[in-house]
């Protein structure tokens, strides 16, 4: 074959390769990296003018406005830009399903009803195209989530730079999931056939109760004679290792939550929460977490508020609910700390909007000693933007940290962006 021929297809391999993105995990930190001459938030409240912050082996060392930098780190001016924890995505079904419109590609959920023993982690796409749109926004961290069903299993917390499952794994196995039925079919009218969806669903929601009861009682007893794995993955949560997480909106569905929580001695987040706020007083007595879901949603019931979504999170402020924000899907994710931007519009100040996507998230899902703010001792998992994070208009992330690691931002849209610029002489 003609020489050229042979360099030529190189190129197009070289070209194709870039073409469909591929992007390697960044390799360990090797030398202490000091960020200076910026604006802090911390992800706690604390905003610290023109400080610095320094990592080493991925954990955070220093932060403050008067820190000295290591003699062998490297420097890096910033020149005024913003530092932030790293936005942490609950609830999403990132990195298990790629197309919608492909089957294929979805690995989110199981046959049967209640799967305890389910785990997400071993399903988890760490190349998944869709992970690099979202750390283009800041999100560094994801809750991932199974669905399906009434107890569709174990979500794990990722970090989103990895080469498998077992690399990305941040926290495994840390949430049970109940999609509780809905009480009252909403815009299904009234009458018997709303009737008897309502009971029908009372029904399911015993049926889990009876399992849990059932799980409670099997695992109390000393010997077995053969194991029943389902039963047996309810282990954790009896022992307070996992928490419940409750998918429901309606005031009676998470008064039916609480019950869960207060009967079998376990700890339980609602998720959804949508009327959450009609009933915030009662959550925080139980100390209930709520993680508030599509925030940029229309309300519920017809007679709410239209942007009764956008004031929510300001109300469970406002009542010491610990809350936090999520984007149900997976692409949608990129969109979180936005949404958060749009709630600190609506009552909520702009760091604790920022600790609504952060600090509040960890606490939630049980990182919040690793992650969540920038404080020494934790994580390096931190994100640098030009403009204000939370507002979709000033946010360019110029670079990003997963564990002290500079990741690479690139993405599939913003390849085509540049492409296409080139096409048609745009600049």
């Amino acid at each position: 074959m003609n020489k050229n021929i042979i360099l030529l297809g190189l190129a197009m391999g070289l070209h194709s390769a870039y073409a469909q993105e591929t992007i390697s995990p960044a390799p360990a930190q090797q030398k202490p990296v000091y960020l200076t001459h910026a604006t802090i938030h911390v992800g706690n409240g604390q905003v610290i003018e023109n400080g610095s912050i320094a990592f080493s082996q991925g954990k955070i060392t220093a932060v403050g406005s008067n820190i000295a930098a290591a003699g062998d780190a490297t420097v890096i001016d910033l020149k005024g830009q913003h530092v932030y924890p790293g936005i942490i995505a609950p609830e999403t079904s990132l990195g298990l399903v790629e197309f919608e419109s492909v089957r294929a590609t979805i690995d989110l959920r199981e046959v049967g009803e209640i799967n305890p023993s389910v785990r997400s982690i071993i399903a988890y796409n760490a190349d998944s195209k869709v992970i690099n749109t979202l750390r283009s926004n800041g999100i560094l961290l994801a809750q991932i989530t199974p669905q399906g069903g009434l107890v569709s299993g174990a979500s794990s917390v990722v970090q989103l730079d990895a080469w498998n499952w077992e690399d990305a794994a941040y926290k495994t196995d840390n949430a049970l999931h109940f999609f509780m039925p809905r009480l009252i079919p909403v815009g299904s009218g009234s009458g018997p056939a709303t009737n008897d969806r309502t009971k029908a669903a009372l029904e399911q929601i015993e049926k889990v109760r009876t399992f849990f009861r059932e799980a409670n009682a099997w695992l109390k007893e000393g010997k077995h004679s053969a194991t029943n794995l389902k039963f047996e993955s309810m282990r954790r949560l009896f022992n307070k290792e996992q928490k419940l997480f409750i998918h429901c909106d309606l005031v009676k569905e998470m008064l039916l939550a609480i019950d869960f929580a207060k009967e079998f001695n376990i700890d339980v987040v609602i998720v959804g929460g949508t009327d959450a706020w009609l009933i915030a007083d009662i959550l925080q007595k139980s100390n209930i977490p709520v993680v508030l879901t599509q925030p940029h949603s229309l309300p519920l019931m017809q007679d709410d508020d239209v942007d009764q979504s956008y004031k929510t999170a300001a109300l469970l402020q406002k009542a010491g609910v610990l809350y936090c924000l999520s984007n149900e899907g997976f692409w949608q994710q990129r969109n979180l700390g936005f949404e958060a931007g749009t709630a600190a519009t609506y009552g909520l100040s702009k760091e604790q909007a920022l600790s609504a996507v952060t600090l509040n998230a960890a606490r939630i899902l049980g990182i919040d000693n690793i992650a969540g703010s920038l404080e020494p001792g934790k994580d390096a998992n931190i994100a640098v933007s030009n403009g204000d994070m939370l507002d979709m208009k000033s946010s360019v992330i110029t670079q990003a940290f997963i564990q002290g690691r500079e990741i690479n931002l690139d993405n599939k849209q913003k390849q085509l962006n540049v492409k296409y610029e080139q096409k048609y002489g745009l600049k």
